[in-house]
């Protein structure tokens, strides 16, 4: 354990020093146009560190709301889309290696939002490297995903997306 964050505080400390390789800057849907965030990716030994901020996620105020929120790269390269799925460019899953879901290159851990639609998130996946999802999407779902229903956790619909770029 002391071995993983170790290597965790250094790639953090990496990311914090140097700029990131590709980012993306998320909107949300006609349904949440309050929902913006960032997402900013760099690379870290053999993978990349993801990290991304979120605000006005259309949260829960009840007691023991969960608040997740599913987080996917997406294989399109466009977050335009049709009035009943506005983000429907954006296809499905990305998955090079046409892995069952949740073994998907795009699948990432879910969003925990705070009561005021507040999340922010920064995870390790040597699942890619930064440049390999170079025009493709980052999708933020309706609710969380199981990570077991095929083909893409039954995560609900599209509420926030972004086209990832060169930074």
């Amino acid at each position: 354990m002391n071995c993983l964050m170790n290597r965790l505080q250094s790639y953090l400390r990496m990311a914090v020093q140097e700029k990131p390789a590709a980012r993306a800057q998320l909107r949300g849907s006609r349904a949440f146009p309050r929902l913006r965030g960032m997402l900013w990716l760099y690379p870290a030994g053999e993978g990349t560190l993801v990290t991304i901020e979120l605000f006005h996620l259309p949260v829960s105020k009840a007691a023991c709301a969960s608040n997740l929120f599913a987080l996917h790269i997406h294989q399109g390269a466009s977050c335009s889309g049709t009035g009943d799925d506005p983000f429907s460019h954006t296809a499905g899953h990305w998955n090079p290696k046409e892995c069952p879901h949740p073994a998907h290159a795009g699948d990432l851990p879910p969003l925990f939002a705070d009561k005021n639609g507040f999340a922010c998130m920064a995870v390790y996946t040597d699942r890619f490297r930064p440049e390999n999802v170079v025009g493709h999407t980052v999708v933020v779902h309706s609710g969380a995903d199981d990570f077991k229903t095929q083909p893409a956790g039954a995560s609900g619909s599209k509420i926030a997306c972004g086209e990832i770029y060169r930074a």
